[in-house]
């Protein structure tokens, strides 16, 4: 992989590169700003969010592995937003299938720079001729394809405690992801995602039958080890092996 994209990056620098179009880098500021405005409504603004992220992921379990040199958090007992690591934040929405990080707030950005005028038509041509926003779309929609919001939702039902907010919450993350999800469709023109490479889709989806099995055995471990008041908690290596056979076949942790 590393010689191939030393290759790709040469045969690129022979190329003649057109400039960036000035106003495009103004329209990306734009971009992060609302993205940015949504991701932070749900995340530091939204009543029960840290909790819904302690409950519906491993993320207290995955501290438990042998595989860091820190711990999870920064101030143990302390679940505030500024407390976790962001290695371990990535690798529990992960885990659960949320993958929420990697696309969380785009939808609402691109709705928004799409209502201005001419706004989907400039971003559809940002798409087709700037590398920088094509590499952005094209690793959100692998980011999204490895999602699977029935499979969060699964998480969300089993290890939630507290049912209305949770319900709340994740209306609030499956309306963002469909709305993602109609807006890169729309930008990059394409029938569903990573239409445009059928290789990377084939490979992808070939992972799901094999998956979806182990983030059911996962949420019932989870839920098991959880409610187990012994200290010799048999259920804990069970899960460790859960969350490393799902980040093997996730190939994401954080």
């Amino acid at each position: 992989m590393g010689v191939t994209g030393l290759l790709q990056a040469n045969l690129h620098l022979v190329r003649d590169v057109p400039e960036t179009n000035p106003e495009w880098p103004q329209v990306m500021r734009s971009l992060a700003q609302t993205g940015e405005q949504a991701f932070r409504h749900l995340t530091e603004n939204t009543d029960g969010f840290l909790d819904y992220f302690y409950e519906a992921t491993p993320v207290s379990e995955i501290a438990l592995l042998n595989i860091g040199s820190r711990p999870a958090r920064r101030t143990q007992g302390d679940r505030s937003k500024g407390s976790i690591r962001a290695i371990p934040w990535v690798f529990g929405w992960a885990q659960s299938r949320h993958t929420l990080p990697a696309w969380y707030g785009l939808g609402k950005a691109l709705q928004a720079q799409a209502a201005k005028p001419d706004g989907i038509q400039q971003l559809q041509t940002m798409y087709r001729e700037w590398p920088f926003f094509r590499a952005m779309l094209s690793n959100i929609q692998m980011a999204m394809f490895k999602a699977d919001m029935q499979i969060a939702r699964m998480y969300k039902e089993e290890l939630c405690q507290e049912s209305g907010t949770s319900d709340t919450i994740f209306e609030m993350i499956c309306e963002e992801f469909e709305l993602t999800l109609k807006m890169i469709l729309a930008v990059t023109q394409q029938q569903q995602l990573i239409g445009d490479n059928p290789v990377l889709r084939l490979g992808l989806s070939r992972r799901n039958p094999y998956l979806d099995p182990l983030n059911a055995i996962q949420a019932n471990l989870i839920g098991r080890y959880r409610q187990e008041t012994d200290s010799e908690n048999a259920w804990l290596q069970p899960l460790l092996r859960s969350i490393n056979a799902i980040a093997a076949g996730m190939r994401n942790t954080g």
